[in-house]
């Protein structure tokens, strides 16, 4: 395996073994406070942890085959499609629980784990999207390029979620609703849009292949 095939298996084990502690530290957390924004992160990530064990798992199988192998393409394209409905998923669910959020009100409890969950988060996914980027430069590879575009997009919501959730703990009242909502709109919007965007690149390169 190339130098740089074992960066990108590194990296995707990186991604793994840092994201499996969030839910389960997010769901600890719902015990104590009920945010919007804390519940619907709790979904988004353990969704999103779905979806790195299921590239990682596709790297390590397809990372020694030429890149137009039958194998290799079947399931790198998955992969893209996996992670682009990861993200929707992870948007709406988002967007439903914002909305709910909204109109039915709730006291919002301790927010501070999910606070501390995405700080370091903002922090080990932009370590992350630049090493995927470096790997992905190196040696091309679409399940690099999918899990670029997860972490670029998982650091711009963190920080969104962080904004939220120091909004929450700052203010009271219906400036804290609007907050908790605001936050979960904008995580709503980069989800989807970035997850449409997978997508439709997939499927693009797809019929471009089978023209």
């Amino acid at each position: 395996m190339a130098v740089s095939d074992k960066r990108g298996g590194r990296t995707l084990l990186a991604s793994v073994l840092l994201s499996a502690p969030g839910p389960l530290v997010l769901g600890l957390g719902l015990l104590v406070g009920n945010s919007t924004t804390q519940i619907a992160d709790f979904v988004r990530r353990t969704v999103e942890l779905a979806a790195t064990i299921v590239s990682w798992y596709v790297y390590r199988s397809t990372s020694g085959l030429p890149s137009d192998d039958e194998k290799r393409v079947r399931l790198e394209c998955r992969v893209d499609i996996i992670v682009g409905i990861a993200m929707l998923i992870s948007g709406l669910a988002m967007g439903c629980l914002a909305v709910i959020g909204f109109i039915r009100p709730s006291e919002k409890g301790n927010v501070t784990p999910a606070l501390i969950i995405a700080a370091l988060g903002v922090i080990s996914n932009g370590i992350l999207a630049m090493n995927y980027t470096a790997a992905n430069k190196k040696t091309p590879n679409d399940v690099m390029k999918a899990q670029r575009a997860l972490y670029f997009t998982k650091t711009i919501v963190d920080t969104c979620v962080c904004g939220a959730l120091v909004a929450v703990m700052l203010v009271t009242g219906n400036a804290a609703r609007i907050a908790d909502f605001a936050g979960g709109i904008a995580v709503t919007a980069v989800l989807c849009v970035n997850g449409i965007k997978l997508l439709i690149r997939r499927f693009t390169a797809r019929k471009k292949e089978l023209a």
